[in-house]
């Protein structure tokens, strides 16, 4: 028992094995409590309007950090049609699942199978108390996301249908909403609308192209037929 605590918080080992009894932690206090703590961080995503996905481009570029840790994202459409659009790591987190599913959800997927892989390996080769076992650690990076990629992929269709909280999805249709962003055309943008008590982001595109503009009251009309998006119109 001593010699496995030794590896578990070896020099070589105990970051990824503290952030992962973190990342323990946090999911314990977030099933009791409920609460979400994912940060809200922005992140710059630069696509088209006509994009089949479930993010876009909004006036100034920014998406919150929830909105991509829970957007759902066609592989296909962004690395056949749009690749040159998105920067390196927008791709990699996109094809690595990290947007398509919740963040925080594919981040721990990722710890723990790299810990897993660096764990294991450290011990078999008794590389967890030199600098061996580093190269190790920093060589399992690479392989562990491939692995996570292929352990979450089929949780995308379960998150599909869910809402960022967890739950059925929400019928907006005929509700208000305040537009987060100004929008016309094709253009896409964000908006935020209350339901059961709770403020929901959504995606939202003007239903005849006219120009709704920040902060102004909007009408749901109809979703889309790709249901990425809902049509507004002035409330």
């Amino acid at each position: 028992m001593e010699n496995y605590f030794n590896i578990l918080f070896s020099e070589v080992n105990i970051t990824l094995t503290v952030l992962l009894l973190i990342l323990i932690v946090y999911w314990i206090f977030t099933m009791i409590s409920g609460i979400d703590l994912d940060l809200d961080v922005d992140v710059d995503i630069d696509v088209d309007a006509d994009l089949d996905m479930d993010f876009d481009s909004i006036e100034g570029g920014n998406l919150d950090f929830e909105d991509v840790a829970n957007a759902e994202v066609d592989r296909e459409h962004v690395v056949n049609k749009r690749t040159r659009q998105l920067k390196w790591w927008q791709i990699i987190l996109i094809y690595f699942n990290f947007v398509g599913l919740p963040f925080m959800f594919t981040f721990t997927f990722w710890i723990f199978i790299w810990w897993l892989m660096s764990v294991l390996t450290t011990a078999v080769t008794g590389s967890y108390d030199n600098i061996f076992g580093f190269i190790i650690v920093l060589a399992a990076i690479i392989p562990a996301l491939f692995v996570t990629k292929v352990l979450t992929t089929p949780f995308k269709a379960f998150f599909k249908n869910l809402n960022k909280d967890g739950d059925k999805a929400v019928d907006f249709l005929g509700r208000s909403a305040i537009l987060m962003s100004s929008i016309s055309g094709d253009k896409l943008g964000n908006a935020e609308v209350l339901a059961d008590g709770n403020p929901m982001s959504i995606y939202v595109k003007s239903l005849d192209g006219s120009e709704l503009r920040f902060r102004e009251s909007v009408l749901i009309i109809k979703q889309s037929d790709d249901k990425n998006y809902f049509l507004v119109s002035k409330a």
